[in-house]
Parts: structure tokens; sequence; C-alpha cells
């Protein structure tokens, strides 16, 4: 029986096939990171109160202000997010990659950031790790309610919702409850609460049911991935769980927003940065 070989002219094409898939997903793994998109939920809640359907709030995270993230594209964010015309804004943490010298100019471009209601934000990892005191100072300076285990009502006539933050921990060494309970100790059954923190392991910590959304980012989307279906890294310790999305758990609903920077290096693959908007309805 003769082996059929294979011609040499046909292995070419194949390789050349093949190098030129591999050159173009590398390209576009470039461009990725530029292509912020704009990725709308509507949050439905019995627990929303009528006052407050339809409001809009823009969050955004992980912005990671440093090289490759220069501060030019910081601005362009800014006026990207107040053509949104918001009425909130929460920030979730992870302003600078690299160098601390990055935080007071990224605050000076933040401090544009317009909403009706107020500009919210929390710290993450990088934060923790690079100057916490100046961060949280140039957060203030920047006209940012920073919710460093802390809370806030927000009011329309008589109706109100509350906004909680918590600091960057690693969910290895906390428990969630004795974090957030005097944040939410005067929260009632039908009150809506959004928590905000960098991680989204930190639903997994939680002992209530009293918070309506976790909204939180840190893991990029996992930043390079196999055309958006797995991630071969992902900065949680659940995994693919809390890539990116919503994820319903029995006692909470978690926005895990991409961000909009990266680290490591200038590279995206079918996780593109985003800017989540939040729409509230009363459900």
């Amino acid at each position: 029986m003769k082996t059929k070989k294979v011609k040499l002219p046909e292995i070419l094409k194949f390789s050349v096939i093949v190098f030129a898939l591999l050159a173009t997903c590398s390209i576009y793994s470039f461009i990725e990171p530029y292509l912020i998109e704009e990725q709308t939920t509507i949050i439905s809640d019995s627990d929303v109160p009528r006052n407050f359907t339809g409001k809009k709030i823009v969050f955004i995270s992980d912005i990671h202000h440093g090289q490759f993230f220069e501060r030019d594209r910081v601005a362009a964010l800014v006026r990207k997010v107040n053509e949104l015309d918001p009425d909130i804004i929460i920030l979730g943490g992870d302003y600078i990659y690299g160098s601390t010298a990055y935080i007071e100019p990224c605050f000076e471009e933040l401090s544009g950031l317009k909403a009706k209601m107020g500009v919210f934000g929390v710290t993450g990892n990088h934060d923790e790790w690079g100057d916490y005191n100046l961060t949280v100072t140039s957060m203030e300076k920047a006209g940012i309610i920073v919710l460093s285990d802390r809370a806030e009502w927000l009011e329309i006539g008589e109706d109100k919702i509350k906004i909680a933050g918590i600091d960057w921990h690693d969910s290895r060494h906390f428990s969630g409850e004795p974090d957030i309970g005097p944040l939410i100790m005067d929260v009632e059954e039908n009150d809506f609460v959004i928590l905000v923190s960098h991680t989204p392991d930190f639903a997994e910590e939680l002992r209530t049911g009293k918070v309506d959304l976790l909204l939180s980012g840190h893991t990029h989307g996992g930043q390079i991935t196999f055309f958006g279906f797995w991630a071969p890294y992902v900065p949680s310790y659940y995994g693919q769980k809390y890539r990116s999305g919503i994820v319903k758990t029995d006692r909470t609903t978690v926005l895990i927003s991409n961000g909009v920077g990266n680290t490591f290096l200038p590279i995206r693959f079918f996780a593109r940065p985003q800017i989540n908007i939040v729409i509230l309805e009363k459900g």
C-alpha cells in the first residue's frame, strides 16, 4: 500500500496561513487595549426606589495610569465618561501601574469627572502596594468621595439608596460580615444597597443578603483570553467564575468589569476594556 506524500507547496501554503493568523492575532492584541467598549447592564430589583428608576451609574475600574495607559488616555477617558451624562460615577480602584509618580497626575485628570449625585471610589491592590495615603489624599483633592470602609446614603425626595465600599483585601485573610457590618447596620430589608469591592472574590465572603449589587474589577476580564471563552490566568481564587460580566450568587448580584487599563504587557485579547453603565430599574 502506497503512502500519499504531502507536497511541499501544500505544507508551505498551510504554514503561510498559520503564520498570517498568528501575526493578525498578535497585531490585534496591541490594538484591543484602545477599543474601549460601553457595556450597559439593567439592574432590575424590587428594592430600587421609584425615584431612582432610570438613574445611570457609570462604573470604571483598573485605569492603571502609567507606561501602558498614558495621561492623555486618562483625559480622553474622562471626556468619554462625562459624555454619558451619568447620575453617579463609581471608581473601582487600581488607578496606577508602576511608579507612584503617576498618582497625582492621574487624579488631576480624574478631577474632571462630573456626575449629578457625586463621584465615589475605592482603592485596589496596586494602590495599596504603591502609596495608599497619597492615593486617598489625591482622590479627596479631586472631589472623589472615598469609600474606604465607608458608606453614603444618596437621597432623591423621600427615596434613598446606599453606596458602600471597602478597601483592598485579600479574601484568604478576611471574612465578609465583620468588614461591612458597620456599613449596613442601618439598612432595612427593602433598602437598595450597592457595595464596591475592587476584587469580586469578596462575593464569596458575604454573610448577608442585604447587598443588592456588588461592583468589582481587578480581573481585567482575564486580559488575554482564548477568544473570550477562557483565560489562562485570572487573578481570583475562584478561577473563571468571576472573570467578567454578571454573576448571580445566593446572596447578591456581582458585576465584574474588564477595566480599562493593562498590567504586565500593553496587550489584551478578546477581553476588551470596558466602561460599565448600570441603569437602575424597579423590578
